[in-house]
């Protein structure tokens, strides 16, 4: 039940950050300079991080990242976070950003949350997951890119980015961070369809 309400509390976060972001850069009060600098920092208080328990950046660390993470990349699930933002940012015009920021923010922390509490059938593409998790994360997905696009193109955005994330890609033997493949695969998704 811990690991349970950790999650929650995780994925929660994940979600709410995600579309506080996209209301900011709606509305002009954020854009790629300001999300650059935030990154920049939160290297920078990771690497000081794994020396020293910095007061609420370490509470902050307790209460949101993983154990294993604490000790090997303090805040790495959050930095990912907004690199993937940053990137979708910078590789996108803005509504394909946004919208793929809502499928982070939505679909990836959804399927998570989902699967973790209702999941019953495992995923054919990964050992950890379950497939009404996918299923969720891509309906919320879909209703958060549909915000910002078309049907269609949000239908397909959201489809992508969730079999991917069901994937557990690696590069060498570190898995590569569902937060940075989820906003590029949504992103780039839409671009072929508007190719197409």
């Amino acid at each position: 039940m811990e690991i349970n309400s950790f999650e929650w509390n995780r994925q929660l976060f994940h979600i709410f950050l995600g579309i506080a972001l996209v209301i900011f850069s709606v509305y002009d009060f954020i854009d790629k300079k300001i999300i650059l600098i935030t990154i920049i920092i939160g290297i920078f208080l990771s690497y000081l991080s794994k020396k020293t328990r910095i007061p609420v950046v370490y509470d902050l660390l307790e209460k949101f990242e993983r154990k294993e993470e604490i000790e090997k990349f303090p805040g790495k699930g959050i930095i990912f976070y907004f690199i993937g933002i940053y990137t979708a940012l910078l590789l996108f015009p803005k509504d394909i950003a946004l919208a793929s920021i809502m499928v982070l923010a939505l679909g990836d922390s959804i399927s998570h949350l989902y699967g973790l509490h209702y999941g019953k059938t495992k995923h054919p593409l990964s050992k950890t997951k379950f497939l009404e998790g996918t299923i969720a994360g891509f309906i919320f997905g879909f209703i958060g890119a549909f915000v910002f696009l078309p049907f269609l193109e949000a239908f397909f955005a959201s489809l992508a980015a969730m079999i991917v994330e069901a994937i557990e890609m690696k590069i060498g033997t570190g898995q590569v961070d569902d937060n940075l493949i989820v906003p590029i695969v949504a992103g780039s998704v839409v671009w072929l369809v508007r190719l197409v």
